[in-house]
């Protein structure tokens, strides 16, 4: 058993909740500008009063509906300005948040509502409105529906206006951080989402530790970012407010506008899930390709890694220098543009990154700090520091956290972070917090340093038919690294040997195509069996085969005709693959396999 703590750099006071930051500000450096709103072509700056204004009418409104303290309100919307807005004027009313993503199903969104009791709903759009109007029968709780594009929330905000600064004031107060800020649905990569009980303490603790403590580099005068991922998942979130908590400039943006958002906003980091880096690279590569510079990108890329690595051992070579000042003009300088031409830093969680890439993007001139944390830790748990990094690790603990790692290899967890149980659900929570530890479902181990490095899951560990235990996450991980593989699943629990699902890309298909002679028009089922592309997946598994034992490596896969997605409802709404999902909807491909 080995154990790894850090203790807080911030005491967070026991009254304190997440609308400090916003009115305090407002009070102290009302001209501040804390985010910047998307307004035709242009973005408009908000300054600390106009945000604090904007909260307090929408407050104002909820009380005026008849909305009480610890009622819980749901937030069903993509990732945008008047989400951030809603958040703090639910907190300022006194309210308990319950995000819902933008992709959730009728069913979905009726379980979560059901669920959490709440008494009211803010939905983006009509199909948002349609799919409450579908199952609202069976919500007898839910008193009010508000539409966000429908002008609802101005409505409400006016609604509100006999409602006096000192009854807002005085809600505001009632909450204090040991309540429950906000319920946060797990994703469900097995069985029915469970409401995460996020409480005032765990988000204000963990966002002021996080940001002085960990990642204290970022958070510096003129720092800004633009949020895409979806609010509704607890990462995004806790960055949200790390950005109010710390007067970081926040932007919100969303995947088809990223590319024009992000030249224009141009923020100074960014988050996101492995997945999107490892499109950024192979989409450069692919791109290089097709112009007939495929190897001097492989070239930039070779000296980009060597670069990074050589930043660990002592510093690079004259040599390498030159090369790598070569490579920024000709690759890296075009690379740092498409993401704006300022942004230094990425954080990255939700899933492993690959060493590769973070040693890639390094040398690019683009540090991403791997990190890694749960919805029930408040997103993070360890992380990465600028002036700290292990690539391959997601960093020591952040301050206030201390990581245990049990005799059979589970990471466990406690400290500020920890959510403070699972909502109407004690069997869960006395489970996952048994003896006073959360209990991650993760197995990692930790280095002298007290660095973590996540090895697998303990319930997807799979056990062959010979006794082999088998961690799928490396072989899949490896196998992703392929610009032509979108997805795969490792499978063989039981079996006599390893096998794997795999899914291709479709964006990293049109030009693979054209620079091998295939007709435009051929379709992913044609591809899956064509011999140059059966063969260029061939060489993926090999090359992933080489990272493990004989015994765990892929004996034979199938290339499916169709990707993982989450309308099909094969991954979460954070890009995560439901493995049971995928198991049982494929069970006839995956009998062939071992036929």
């Amino acid at each position: 058993m080995r154990e790894f703590s850090v203790p807080a750099m911030v005491e967070v006071p026991a009254a304190a909740n997440l609308t400090d930051a916003p009115f305090d500000r407002a009070a102290s450096e009302p001209g501040r500008i804390v985010l910047r709103r998307r307004s035709g072509d242009v973005w408009r700056a908000v300054t600390a009063s106009e945000f604090a204004a904007e909260v307090t009418a929408v407050a104002k409104g909820l009380v005026a509906a008849g909305v009480q303290a610890g009622d819980r309100v749901a937030l069903l919307s993509s990732t945008r300005y008047e989400w951030t807005v809603l958040d703090y004027a639910i907190w300022t009313a006194g309210a308990v948040v319950v995000p819902i993503y933008e992709t959730s199903s009728a069913e979905q969104i009726q379980w979560i509502i059901g669920d959490s009791g709440a008494v009211a709903v803010f939905a983006e759009g009509d199909k948002h409105l349609a799919a409450v109007a579908e199952v609202r029968e069976e919500l007898p709780d839910l008193a009010h529906v508000w539409g966000i594009d429908a002008g609802d929330v101005e409505t409400l905000a006016a609604s509100g206006a006999e409602i006096t600064d000192e009854a807002v004031e005085e809600r505001r107060r009632v909450r204090t951080g040991a309540d429950v800020a906000t319920l946060v649905y797990t994703s469900g990569t097995t069985g029915r989402p469970k409401g995460c009980e996020i409480t005032h303490g765990n988000l204000v603790a963990t966002s002021r530790n996080a940001i002085q403590g960990a990642i204290a580099e970022i958070a510096v005068e003129g720092s800004s970012t633009l949020l895409f991922l979806p609010l509704a998942h607890v990462f995004a979130r806790l960055i949200e407010v790390a950005c109010i908590e710390g007067g970081i400039v926040l932007g919100h943006s969303d995947v088809p506008s990223l590319l024009p958002d992000l030249a224009s906003y141009q923020p100074t980091f960014l988050l996101a899930v492995p997945r999107v880096f490892e499109k950024v690279y192979n989409g450069a590569e692919q791109k290089a390709i097709a112009g007939g510079k495929g190897k001097i990108f492989a070239a930039a890329a070779d000296t980009a890694i060597a670069y990074s690595k050589a930043l660990e051992a002592g510093g690079p070579s004259l040599p390498l220098k030159l090369k790598h000042k070569v490579f920024d003009v000709l690759v890296y300088g075009k690379l740092r543009q498409a993401v704006g031409g300022k942004v230094q830093y990425a954080v990255s969680g939700g899933a492993a990154l690959g060493e590769r890439l973070g040693h890639f993007f390094r040398g690019v001139g683009i540090i991403i700090l791997e990190g890694y944390g749960l919805t029930e830790t408040t997103a993070p748990l360890s992380v990465n520091r600028p002036t700290a990094i292990k690539v391959g690790t997601v960093g020591k603990p952040i301050p206030g956290v201390t990581v245990r790692i049990a005799e059979d290899g589970e990471v466990l967890v406690k400290g500020i972070n920890v959510l403070k149980g699972y909502w109407n659900n004690e069997s869960a929570t006395a489970e996952a917090l048994e003896g006073g530890w959360f209990h991650t479902g993760d197995l990692g181990a930790l280095d002298d340093e007290g660095y973590l490095r996540i090895t697998g899951r303990k319930k997807e560990i799979l056990v062959t038919a010979g006794g082999k235990n088998v961690a799928p996450a490396p072989l899949e991980d490896r196998l992703r690294a392929n610009p032509l593989i979108s997805q795969c699943l490792v499978v063989g629990d039981g079996r006599k040997f390893i096998s794997a699902l795999i899914t291709l890309d479709e964006e990293a298909l049109v030009p693979w195509k054209e620079q091998h002679g295939k007709p435009a028009a051929m379709t992913v089922e044609e591809l899956r069996t064509d011999p140059d592309l059966v063969a260029e997946i061939e060489g993926a598994v090999a090359n992933a085969n080489r990272s493990v034992s004989k015994a765990e490596a892929i004996k034979k896969y199938v290339i499916l005709g169709v990707d993982f997605s989450e309308e099909a409802g094969h991954m979460t709404p954070s890009l995560k693959v439901r493995r049971h999902a995928v198991i049982k909807d494929f069970a006839g491909e995956i009998d062939e396999l071992y036929a």
